[in-house]
């Protein structure tokens, strides 16, 4: 078996270091961009337990340490966001910002791809659930 078969995203990215660099760009923009403000309307002021939250959450998706998932059991991203007023503006902020947090933290493109279509079908189907 090769090393690739068995290298996660996680491993790819850069680890906890690198995964932390992008989720603090991310809510850098989201801070700091004006085209953002509604999507930065939806969170708390202060948004250092956010950071930590999505960072933990990211880690383990990617398929780094499940830190995240055992301090939260049974907590899906549908359920974890379900008072959020999020709609498709919001949902497309997101994503829009996710990839260039993605692009700014130096992530390889094709690793970009893959993960931004995951955060689009999950955003979409966030804002979506919002709807019906």
């Amino acid at each position: 078996m090769s090393d690739t078969a068995t290298t996660t995203a996680y491993e790819t990215i850069g680890g906890a270091s690198a995964v932390r660099a992008f989720v603090d760009r991310f809510y850098d923009l989201m801070e700091g961009e004006p085209a953002y403000a509604p999507l930065r309307a939806l969170h708390a002021p202060d948004l250092g337990p956010m950071r930590e939250s999505l960072a933990g959450f990211l880690t383990a998706w990617l398929g780094g340490p499940r830190d995240w998932f055992a301090q939260h059991p049974g907590v899906c991203m549908m359920s974890a966001h379900a008072r959020i007023p999020l709609n498709a503006a919001t949902a497309r902020q997101w994503t829009e910002a996710m990839a260039r947090a993605l692009a700014d933290s130096g992530v390889e493109p094709a690793l970009q791809a893959r993960i931004n279509d995951a955060f689009t079908r999950m955003a979409e189907a966030m804002a979506g659930s919002r709807s019906a």
